[in-house]
């Protein structure tokens, strides 16, 4: 089973408002298969021992540098932990604290050592995190599907789901008749009857879904024939539920393929965002309100003008930014005192309440490391 906690906007904020050295940042690749975690353990062992003679050159006093080894040693022997693991693990470290999520992208092994985060991986999960339910609804069965961007399809247990339309409504049959005085005179039967009933089975699926699918942000997908699917439709109280439907009976369709369907939406409805979030931004740039050079983009993010920021996210540029004009000053190494530019930028525009998309190369506004649509010129 694949293991998630894609971090929120409140979480990211929180990490982009931590100032102290030392600052730990590690992007980890990992597997949800259980052994294959000691060869990721391994790799974290040996990511440490880079952090702390990083720490050591740059002259980092002896107990912070003790302290901060032993946070990250107490995790790498945390056993259950590494039981329960996904595509990428995002780590937070200082000499008091750890932080980890656990991702379903496919992020590359990184190390940052610095006073503040690294977080512009991070963001690549919330942007775009390639993960999805499938709900694959029949008359005759129901079940919710789990997917990421490359990881296996995994079925969801729901307590209570209701098994079939005939379980839900206490019949034998969805085609027999019933007597309630409640509905229809009494007496509902053909056709009509039908769409109640499946109303019916509707509503206790939706009722079923609430628990899990509450707090969650990730996009639902029916596959379901009609009329079954508008049904469904017209009682769901999901408010990720897709347009896009994977048409058809999914009875008897496997799981795999569902999830390549619905991996087919995800990608379609992703580009679609894109597109428009790219059309935004030629908008803004049209009247002048768009920001391209490094410099200036990070000139606005000290000054808060940044209201939508792009950033490259395997694009790195190290160095520094001034506190109060941020100017920028380019530096040959990375090390324990310098960091990256991009992601500063990008911290500075999370603190002014920025929309942030961490994006691929190709995708990038501009071509270049970043691109900032901005409330005002500085």
């Amino acid at each position: 089973m694949l293991h998630t906690d894609i971090p929120t906007r409140d979480d990211v904020d929180t990490l982009a408002t931590v100032r102290e050295h030392p600052c730990v940042s590690i992007y980890l690749s990992t597997s949800p298969l259980p052994q294959d975690a000691d060869m990721a353990r391994v790799e974290l062992k040996n990511l440490l021992a880079d952090a702390l003679q990083q720490l050591r050159d740059a002259g980092t006093d002896r107990r912070l540098v003790e302290r901060q080894e032993e946070t990250l040693v107490d995790l790498i022997e945390d056993v259950d932990f590494w039981r329960q693991l996904s595509y990428s693990l995002a780590i937070f470290a200082t000499p008091d604290s750890v932080r980890t999520y656990r991702l379903p992208n496919r992020l590359t092994t990184a190390l940052e050592v610095s006073d503040r985060f690294y977080l512009k991986p991070l963001l690549r999960a919330v942007t775009f995190p390639q993960s999805a339910f499938v709900l694959a609804l029949a008359q005759n069965s129901v079940r919710l599907l789990e997917l990421n961007a490359e990881s296996p399809v995994y079925a969801v247990p729901v307590p209570g789901l209701p098994s079939d339309v005939a379980s839900a409504v206490g019949l034998d049959s969805i085609s027999g008749r019933t007597q309630d005085k409640h509905i229809m005179g009494g007496r509902i039967q053909g056709a009509e009857g039908q769409k109640v009933r499946m109303r019916q089975y509707a509503r206790a699926i939706d009722r079923a879904l609430r628990p899990v699918l509450s707090g969650l942000d990730l996009p639902l997908i029916l596959a379901a024939a009609e009329p079954l699917a508008g049904i469904y439709r017209s009682v769901n109280s999901y408010p990720n539920l897709t347009e896009a439907i994977i048409p058809g009976n999914p009875e008897e369709t496997p799981d795999e393929e569902l999830g390549r369907a619905a991996r087919g939406i995800l990608d379609e409805l992703y580009a679609a965002e894109l597109d428009a979030l790219k059309d935004r931004m030629a908008r803004r740039a049209a009247h002048g309100r768009a920001v391209t050079d490094l410099s200036d983009v990070a000139r606005a993010a000290t000054y808060g003008a940044v209201e939508t920021l792009f950033v490259d996210i395997d694009q790195i540029v190290p160095g520094l930014v001034d506190e109060e004009t941020g100017a920028v000053t380019l530096s040959d190494t990375e090390d324990a005192v310098t960091y990256g530019v991009v992601d500063e930028i990008l911290r500075r525009a999370l603190l002014s309440g920025a929309e942030i998309f961490a994006v691929r190369a190709d995708d990038m506004p501009g071509g270049g490391a970043v691109a900032a649509g901005v409330r005002f010129l500085v």
